[in-house]
């Protein structure tokens, strides 16, 4: 790979797939002051697509905009070749199916400039299996978000077999560029680093509602009220570290290693037939309690703008 470009040297940047992961992308590269094209296949995707950014715009604002940022500084494209025709880095975010990745991938990889990083928004399939059917698949690399990728700072960044370290590095330097926090990750893990730690947490949830050993609201409180408010500031193995005392993970270890081997989890999925399915359902539906999808999206922004400003971490918004 031999990018002309540096990071910070990035103005235009195109995202092909506008759902809810790729739309997020396009509002926070627009806030960040860049131009962004995109592409969507799905017919009424521009009307979705400003509606999302329209509605991610205040929590933007509160964040601070870089300068010259602006909803105006979007063009959504006829076709996937137009939209990464002038990119200087390509975000992809398409469905999560192999097939597609693999073939979208590779006309992205037809269609963009040479020595363009192409990033791909999978949330657990390693690029490895995924930059198969790409001609030069050195620039391709995974730059996994979180939900909404406007707010949550993380992005994990990892290679595939294929991919030039360069490639990694430079996309690692491009979202820390465009304000995200970045775990350039040494090697493959399916799932990545956050979304295993997540999926465990998930999978005890699902358990605990199929079993009926707590409710969907129970569950949620015991996050938000309990771990969920140290984990905002300091992470599961340092808040395990301060459980150890004045002898940190060392006593903490000792003292509670044992219980390691207690049956306390049950990592292994339940199976999601039509009662649990529903139990889920109904209990979300209990637990917003009257609010919308968009009156808790609200919520969430205010959220997690209101954590970010209290633990000091609210950018400057200039790039």
């Amino acid at each position: 790979m031999s990018s002309t470009t540096t990071p910070e040297d990035v103005r235009r940047v195109a995202c092909v797939g506008a759902g809810v992961i790729g739309g997020g992308w396009v509002a926070h590269f627009l806030a960040r002051g860049y131009d962004v094209t995109a592409w969507d296949p799905a017919p009424d995707a521009e009307q979705k697509l400003r509606r999302l950014v329209e509605a991610a715009w205040p929590a933007l604002t509160q964040l601070g905009l870089a300068e010259g940022a602006s909803q105006d500084r979007l063009t959504v494209t006829a076709t996937l070749e137009e939209a990464v025709a002038d990119a200087q880095f390509v975000q992809e975010s398409a469905p999560e199916n192999l097939d597609l990745k693999r073939d979208l991938l590779a006309r992205l990889d037809a269609a963009a400039p040479a020595g363009v990083v192409i990033a791909s928004s999978t949330s657990g399939y390693p690029m490895t299996d995924m930059q198969t059917e790409a001609v030069t698949p050195g620039r391709l690399v995974v730059g996994h978000p979180f939900n909404p990728p406007y707010l949550i700072p993380l992005v994990e960044v990892v290679g595939g077999e294929r991919t030039d370290a360069e490639a990694v590095a430079w996309a690692s330097r491009f979202y820390e560029v465009a304000g995200k926090s970045v775990i350039t990750m040494r090697s493959e893990v399916p799932g990545f680093i956050a979304n295993r730690l997540q999926e465990a947490l998930w999978r005890e949830a699902l358990h605990m509602v199929a079993n009926g050993e707590a409710t969907v609201r129970e569950i949620d409180d015991s996050i938000t009220e309990g771990p969920g408010l140290r984990w905002a500031f300091m992470g599961p193995m340092l808040t395990f570290a301060l459980a150890g005392g004045e002898g940190g993970m060392a006593h903490m270890l000792d003292h509670f290693g044992p219980s390691l081997k207690s049956p306390w989890t049950r990592l292994e999925a339940p199976e999601l037939d039509k009662k649990l399915y529903d139990a889920v359902v109904a209990g979300c539906d209990d637990a917003a309690d009257g609010r919308t999808i968009a009156d808790l999206v609200a919520e969430r922004d205010q959220g997690v703008i209101d954590v970010l400003r209290a633990t000091g971490r609210l950018n400057g918004g200039k790039k």
